[in-house]
């Protein structure tokens, strides 16, 4: 009988996934998943940072590598799984990694035309008055 292991984890990505493949031709998707944790301690709120090596395999292996990019958000239900090495000296080492068994992809938004052009008003607004400042210090 398998013993409970069973993960749900919400962030963002670190940096764009990476697509490989294994000998016999699986995809298997790797990427880093950033969580935030906010907490007070004492009369200042803290934040702690935590960062989680994910694969996911087969189709949504595909899947991830096409959609997900640095930058977005994403919810992933998975287990936990433990690997086990020595290196050429013999030293053992660990590493724990979450297998993606569901990833659910949060909302990209984009910037809207108007806002776009807002932007771009605001930046020539403020390129005017850096120049008149600097013409008046001059």
């Amino acid at each position: 009988m398998n013993n409970l292991n069973s993960i749900l984890l919400e962030g963002n990505l670190v940096r764009d996934p990476e697509l490989s493949y294994t000998p016999k031709g699986t995809p298997v998707c790797s990427f880093s998943v950033a969580t935030n944790r906010y907490f007070k301690q004492g009369e200042e709120f803290q934040q702690e940072v935590s960062f989680f090596d994910i694969s996911a395999w087969s189709r949504l292996a595909e899947v991830c590598a096409e959609y997900l990019k640095k930058g977005r958000g994403v919810r992933v239900v998975g287990r936990l799984k433990q690997d086990r090495w020595e290196d050429p000296e013999g030293k053992s080492h660990t590493r724990v990694v979450i297998i993606a068994e569901h990833v659910e992809f949060k909302p990209e938004f984009k910037k809207s035309q108007e806002a776009e052009k807002g932007t771009e008003q605001e930046q020539e607004q403020e390129q005017e008055q850096e120049e008149q400042t600097a013409e008046q210090a001059a």
